[in-house]
């Protein structure tokens, strides 16, 4: 069952350059456990600098200037990039050991043995029993599904998703929006899904947050915001997302 209180709360937050000005304004939402909440919006809108500051992670030069991060547990996140996230010197397999070791704070052996069951859980190759691999030797999804196992290695009670899905095949996001709400309702973390894909965010997502220049223009329950949108910008959202051409017959009729 769900908690009401929340696992996660931003208030007023604010990200800020000496050189450019205010990047996040005055940002606020909270997040129980179990939750599932989608920051949408374009490109530059302040998403990912969002997710960023509940970490801790803000890039070189970026400073909070204002509001509050309260978090009730332990946070991870899944980065865009995949391979840029792992170590291209490192196999995979004695990567996510090292993270369980660490974390974990069990024996080598047992690191080794929970690294498995992880990927395991993540539909990754039983191969990589016997052999493991370099990150270049396995694809873009199968490298997305170690970093999430990475992720879920730390045990965290929120699992932020900095648009994990943005560089993968239509197929394979599928399959990984499947592995993440699968694992949510088995393990039962929060999760924040950073997208500019509204669709991906509304198949996760309870709740979601529109941004816009570095503020929330619209937030609500996810049914609600799309069958009612209020602002004009998550109506542009809605609208840019592509339809299926219409079939007609044996031909098509797409005109």
């Amino acid at each position: 069952m769900i908690s009401t209180s929340p696992i996660l709360e931003v208030e007023a937050l604010s990200l800020a350059t000496k050189s450019h000005g205010k990047l996040v304004d005055n940002v606020s939402f909270s997040l129980g456990k179990g939750e599932s909440l989608g920051l949408v919006g374009e490109s530059g809108s302040g998403k990912s600098l969002t997710l960023r500051a509940i970490l801790g992670l803000l890039p070189h030069g970026i400073e909070q200037i204002g509001g509050t991060v309260k978090t009730g547990a332990s946070s991870a996140m899944v980065f865009q990039d995949p391979r840029g996230a792992l170590d291209p010197l490192c196999p995979v397999v004695k990567q996510l050991a090292e993270v369980v070791y660490y974390r974990q704070r069990v024996s080598r052996k047992a690191s080794r043995s929970i690294a498995l069951e992880l990927l395991e859980m993540l539909g990754l190759p039983d191969s990589l029993q016997k052999a493991d691999r370099y990150p270049s030797q396995l694809s873009g999804g199968q490298c997305q599904r170690v970093v999430i196992a990475m992720a879920l290695a730390c045990k965290p009670g929120i699992l932020l998703c900095d648009e994990p899905t943005t560089a993968l095949d239509v197929t394979v996001q599928r399959q990984i929006m499947e592995t993440l709400t699968r694992l949510q309702h088995e393990l039962g973390f929060a999760m924040v899904f950073v997208t500019h894909n509204l669709a991906i965010a509304a198949a996760l997502c309870a709740k979601l947050c529109v941004m816009k220049a570095g503020q929330i223009v619209e937030e609500g329950n996810t049914l609600r915001l799309l069958q009612n949108p209020t602002n004009p910008y998550t109506q542009m959202l809605i609208d840019s997302v592509l339809p299926l051409p219409e079939l007609e017959g044996n031909g098509h009729s797409w005109n």
